[in-house]
């Protein structure tokens, strides 16, 4: 562990980590929690995501707008994200109020009301984000390609929930969950910025190690990929496309070519997708591939906006990319590039606490330990074209591809041609 980074373990097993850097005037804490969608049964589906919105709307001695105010009235900011596995809380401050945002972060985790009457005004909030959600297509076909893909597992769902399992949780369910899930040995505490660890530790640790263990919770269950083509019809002026296949888990040894060889394919301005498809023949405005990464499976996709006419041209196009990875090395210059790509992105980041903070706690939840930038520079730096085409060879297969698509579009046959699945 770096000199300027220190961990301590609670007595209840809840791991503190802050990173100390000095040239900064604040400090960004975050309340992670392994826990999210996919640790939820179907009729709890939306549950974590609901808690994090109750989290804010009150405790025993603070008001919601008495956070929101304490918080405004030092210049905070302070916000809360729910994914697949996990669930966090943040917040940033000037260091001098950095006991301040302890105060009310500590408060709100350990002494939220979940008062039935914030249940149901925030029901209606969620109700609205899942609208909201559903009106954005370029979002939306994300929601609807991990449903295709992951079909009949937790994987598959929406961390927003369903509208029905929205419109009936209560405040009882709710704390259920709550103390079911949100137990020591899932929390991780991370902090970054002009901070001590010492004096973080003193005012943090008393607060926190006051949460007891409590019932052994479910294993989570790997799935199983789906092949499948499925189509959901919308007026659109646009048919959004995303084609999914199996991908690498997060700690997978594999995981730094994995995610050059994404960079290659589709992820930035300079890559095969975007040059081939927008740039040569302006088939789309957004063309990007991506990874999605979990505990234990993973999935590597492409994703297109296109015109209703241009939907077979388009998807013979990324299937082509897709395919030339794997049949032919990348060039030396190529992967060059993608390294310094890369690396590059990962130096920037580090240069903002906000950044340190989330990496820390995603460093301990993963490997148990905190990964030095340099070792991941290296091991970047050590892939090699080989690699790349290997691993293109491992993952795309012919016949592994699942296609979702949602537009003007209802021919379930329109792909059977150059989509063996």
């Amino acid at each position: 562990m770096g000199h300027d980074v220190s961990k301590s373990v609670l007595s209840n097993g809840i791991k503190v980590i802050t990173k100390t850097m000095p040239h900064l005037r604040s400090v960004s804490m975050g309340l992670w929690v392994n826990v999210g969608g996919r640790d939820e049964s179907f009729s709890e589906s939306g549950m974590s995501h609901f808690i994090e919105h109750m989290i804010f709307k009150g405790t025993q001695k603070r008001t919601a707008f008495q956070i929101a105010k304490e918080f405004d009235a030092v210049g905070g900011q302070t916000n809360a994200f729910t994914s697949t596995e996990n669930t966090c809380y943040h917040a940033k401050v000037m260091d001098a109020h950095m006991e301040t945002m302890v105060d009310i972060l500590s408060d709100i985790f350990l002494n939220s009301l979940f008062d039935e009457r914030e249940v149901e005004n925030e029901r209606t909030v969620i109700l609205q984000e899942i609208g909201m959600a559903e009106d954005s297509p370029d979002e939306y076909i994300h929601i609807l390609s991990g449903m295709n893909f992951w079909s009949g597992n937790a994987l598959g769902r929406s961390v927003l929930g369903n509208r029905e399992n929205v419109s009936r949780f209560d405040s009882g369910g709710i704390k259920r969950f709550f103390h079911r899930f949100y137990q020591p040995e899932r929390i991780v505490i991370s902090a970054a910025g002009n901070l001590d660890h010492s004096r973080f530790m003193d005012i943090a640790g008393p607060a926190f190690e006051s949460i007891r263990p409590g019932d052994p919770f479910p294993r989570r269950s790997a799935p199983d990929e789906q092949r499948t083509v499925n189509l959901h019809y919308k007026e659109l002026e646009q048919v959004h496309i995303c084609l999914g296949t199996k991908g690498l888990s997060i700690t997978d040894p594999r995981r730094f070519a994995y995610s050059l060889m994404n960079t290659i394919l589709g992820g930035n301005m300079s890559s095969r997708l975007f040059q081939e498809i927008r740039e040569k023949r302006g088939l789309a405005y957004s063309v990007y591939s991506y990874v999605s990464s979990f505990v234990d499976t993973g999935m590597v996709g492409a994703y297109a906006g296109v015109a209703p006419a241009n939907i077979k041209q388009s998807i013979q196009l990324i299937l082509k990319e897709i395919f030339k990875i794997k049949e032919m090395r990348v060039d030396a210059s190529e992967l060059h590039y993608a390294k310094e790509f890369t690396k590059g992105n990962l130096m920037l980041a580090s240069e903002s606490n906000d950044n340190q903070m989330v990496r820390m706690a995603q460093n301990e939840t993963h490997f148990g330990r905190y990964v030095p930038l340099e070792e991941i520079i290296n091991n970047i730096d050590a892939v090699t074209e080989d690699d790349i085409l290997q691993l293109a060879e491992d993952l795309f297969q012919d016949n592994r591809f699942s296609v979702t698509i949602l537009g003007p579009v209802d021919d379930k046959h329109l792909l059977d041609d150059i989509l063996p699945v």
